[in-house]
């Protein structure tokens, strides 16, 4: 520091540095390192195309997406959504669907795609409802919405082909199979194909997606329908996959939940959800939870799987994806059959969120001095408490089933 006394400049050092002393310097902030790259995956179970569901979308404001408008954001806030469409969308080449014959209407793959689904699973024993044509077609109404099908194609390399989606800069590789069909078409491998669920090339499938990907997702449509437990041979099968490079099973088939569980195998680890249930369907449609037990409404229960996996150093070195999270959040068909109301209404929600809305409600009834007098508030009040009961049945038993450690 300089300072002027007179006409003399006197120069002020510091005492640090007469004596040599190293000049303290402020520490040089180091930012933090990034956070690891993390991918959400959504998956659901079977997307039912019953003549009252179409009739649902047909009469509904914005057509499909208003049947399951509760799960949009959730589908939308993913990475990638998963989901298994159990029917062909062959308006041109097929014939109008029937029971246990299923068809599609081309505004379903638009609908889906603008919801937020990425990947379906085209591989399950309706695939053929349509004949190979239908199959054609189907994959090509996906194609042009941009959507990802795994387990079928137009000859059986293209059906056996691993599908890879790249979000956040990771891999993701898809495979699908079916252990059942209600027709089995494949004749020529150079004609459409639906892949079967054989274990050894199966197993060598998942172990070349391992090579290629960052993360393994196996698609399978298996099990026995309307059973809440999957076979020792699910179990079995489900082992070999995993241990083969699986790091993710989204089973479907038997229209109700069965149980989920995280399975080791090789030294791997790998969450299996055997079966994920309905999406959406008119099973179960005559289900009242004051008429029925409590098995009567399982086809209507429904779970949304969300499992968010992070890059870890692993053992060797090498960076992997690690399951970090993952959670089943409760879903139910809400179904007006046998109401007066003219329209058929059919629609998905999330269990948690209605819960909390209908107790509201059910409080304000109770609460209201004013309304009590009024004309059919008790009726009101009683179908609010009945719908009530209805929920927080259907959210035990989905608890129940896929296992409480997974339901939050």
């Amino acid at each position: 520091m300089r300072r002027r006394v007179g006409s003399t400049v006197i120069v002020a050092v510091g005492l640090g540095a007469m004596l040599g002393l190293p000049i303290a310097c402020r520490p040089r902030r180091v930012p933090p390192p990034p956070p690891p790259p993390r991918l959400r995956l959504v998956a659901v179970g079977d997307i039912l195309m019953h003549q009252d569901v179409k009739a649902a979308a047909e009469r509904a404001p914005s057509g499909f997406p208003a049947l399951w408008a509760d799960l949009v954001p959730l589908f939308q806030g993913a990475d990638v959504a998963f989901g298994n469409l159990e029917t062909p969308v062959a308006p041109t080449s097929g014939r109008p669907g029937v029971p246990f014959q299923f068809n599609a209407p081309a505004a379903l793959p638009a609908a889906l795609r603008a919801s937020g689904f990425t990947v379906l699973s085209t591989a399950n024993n309706h695939a053929f409802d349509q004949g190979a044509k239908g199959v054609r077609e189907t994959l090509d109404r996906l194609r042009a919405e941009q959507l990802v099908a795994v387990g079928s194609g137009e000859d059986r390399v293209r059906a056996e082909a691993v599908q890879v989606v790249e979000r956040q800069g990771l891999k993701v590789a898809f495979l699908g199979f079916t252990d059942l069909f209600n027709v089995d078409l494949n004749r020529k491998a150079t004609e459409p194909w639906v892949r079967p669920l054989d274990l050894e090339p199966a197993m060598s499938a998942v172990r070349e997606a391992r090579l290629r990907a960052d993360l393994v997702v196996v698609s399978v449509h298996w099990g026995n329908e309307y059973q809440r437990q999957p076979t020792k041979r699910q179990r079995d099968i489900a082992k070999r996959l995993v241990e083969a490079g699986c790091d993710l099973l989204l089973g479907h088939h038997p229209h109700v939940l069965q149980p989920a569980e995280i399975v080791e195998a090789g030294g791997r680890k790998a969450l299996v959800a055997y079966s994920l249930g309905n999406f959406i369907s008119n099973q179960d449609r005559m289900y009242r939870a004051d008429l029925f037990p409590v098995a009567g409404g399982d086809s209507r229960d429904g779970a949304a799987l969300q499992a968010v996996f992070e890059q870890r150093q692993g053992a060797d070195g090498r960076p992997h994806l690690a399951l970090a999270e993952t959670s089943f959040e409760p879903l139910w068909t809400e179904n007006n059959w046998g109401s007066p109301a003219a329209q058929r209404e059919i629609r998905v929600i999330r269990v948690a969120a209605a819960e909390a809305r209908v107790r509201a409600e059910v409080e304000a009834l109770s609460a209201s001095r004013e309304g009590q007098g009024a004309p059919g508030h008790r009726t009101a009040l009683l179908a609010k408490q009945e719908y009530l009961r209805t929920l927080i049945l259907r959210r035990r038993r989905i608890a129940e089933t896929l296992g409480e450690a997974f339901v939050r």
